[in-house]
């Protein structure tokens, strides 16, 4: 599985780059804090596969790095995704590594 860290996620946003960012967690906690991407709550990705952009990369994340590799496994395995990488530490290493206020559930 492909993976990306949080230093890399955030030097994409700062370039502009053209990439998707899903956040599989559950609303209350994307509510709560996200980065920007949309959704998808892990038990709908297949459902909602159809949102995922299959021509450009797709960072999946988190709370921890677990339900983005999941969802990954479920893409890549049933689907046939190929563009997508894992948000290593999830919105945990973002919080430690750039806004230590972030209220995290």
């Amino acid at each position: 599985m492909k993976e990306i860290t949080v230093e890399e996620l955030k030097e994409k946003i700062d370039n502009q780059e053209d990439f998707q960012l899903i956040d599989v967690r559950e609303p209350f906690e994307y509510e709560m804090s996200n980065l920007g991407g949309e959704n998808i709550p892990l038990a709908g990705i297949l459902i909602e596969s159809d949102k995922i952009a299959t021509d450009k990369p797709v960072i999946i994340q988190c709370r921890s790095g677990a339900r983005s590799a999941s969802a990954i496994n479920q893409l890549e395995q049933q689907l046939g995704y190929e563009n997508l990488y894992n948000l290593k530490g999830g919105i945990l290493a973002w919080k430690a590594a750039f806004d230590p206020e972030m209220q995290v559930y």
